[in-house]
């Protein structure tokens, strides 16, 4: 297992507090441990070739819409990119207890906004049931309305996603789309597992590690401030990967791979992004000020 933890013990329980309804407060605080060194040369192996390091790499810039992977790809590298469907998942397990946070909406990979429901399993926030939550994904932001905590309905909560130590790669209960992507940019040790179907799709798929600094560094504009939050509040910057890549270079399916450590119970992380639908109109309106919530937000179940 490849344990991701936080440098500040502070920062790392601000963090878990912030996760959606504090289901990862459990997560309260992050020891040290060693963790691996993985070198600074991509790698493919044989059954991929180079073609395999240089298709993960080019997943964020293919969504944008900037291009294919390349090759002899035809009609299918002038696939229609820009946006997407999304269906996400995020799985934590603490101890012998494990829940799951679903999401599913739309994203533009060209302004890098998003509008997802999220849906918290049953006693995650304490209680019986909870309305699912709306969250908005914005270049440094996250909004989230029904957030609960003694949040007015009609109130949203912002959340400076630079200043958390994850970035936002776990705290809202789904990862960033884009900032999923970006994550390959420079992707390391990736190996071509195979070719298999994805609902219906012929997809390839690649393993690898992902380096969150390096990936900071290469990132767009929107998601390079969030991503070296990241890059500076994680121990070690290594993410073990699986992504599934169309024939057209478009990133189906992203699983990242994280866990943190409190002294305590293990919390593994397993953020999966699936995408499809690509070219879909998206609609994103940002909450006006008047309308962002400034209160005190209550901490574990109420």
């Amino acid at each position: 297992m490849v344990v991701q933890q936080h440098r500040s013990g502070g920062g790392a329980r601000a963090v878990c507090a912030l996760a959606v309804v504090g289901v990862m407060a459990a997560t309260a605080g992050c020891s040290d441990s060693g963790g691996g060194v993985v070198g600074d040369r991509a790698v493919a192996d044989e059954r991929g070739g180079a073609g395999s390091v240089e298709a993960v790499h080019r997943a964020a810039e293919v969504l944008v819409g900037k291009g294919s992977a390349g090759g002899n790809q035809s009609g299918a590298g002038r696939a229609v990119a820009g946006s997407a469907e999304v269906h996400t998942s995020m799985e934590t397990a603490v101890g012998g207890t494990r829940v799951t946070i679903t999401g599913r909406g739309r994203y533009d990979f060209r302004k890098e906004l998003g509008r997802l429901t999220v849906v918290l399993p049953e006693d995650a926030a304490g209680e019986a049931e909870h309305r699912p939550i709306t969250e908005l994904l914005a270049p440094g932001a996250l909004y989230m309305k029904n957030r609960g905590a003694g949040v007015p309905d009609d109130k949203w909560v912002r959340v400076d996603t630079t200043t958390l130590e994850d970035g936002n790669l776990v705290t809202g209960g789904v990862t960033d789309p884009m900032a999923a992507a970006e994550l390959l940019r420079t992707a390391r040790k990736v190996t071509y597992v195979g070719e298999s179907k994805l609902a219906g799709v012929t997809v390839r798929h690649y393993r690898g590690t992902a380096d969150i600094g390096r990936a900071a560094r290469a990132a767009s504009p929107g998601s390079r401030d969030a991503l070296a939050a990241a890059a500076k509040g994680f121990r070690t910057d290594t993410v073990p990967f699986d992504a599934y890549l169309d024939t057209a270079g478009r990133l189906r399916k992203v699983r990242h791979r994280f866990s943190f450590a409190n002294g305590g119970p293990v919390v593994e992380v397993i953020s999966t992004t699936l995408l499809s639908g690509f070219g879909v109109p998206v609609t994103v309106r940002l909450p006006d000020d008047r309308d962002i919530y400034t209160g005190k937000i209550q901490q574990g179940p109420r």
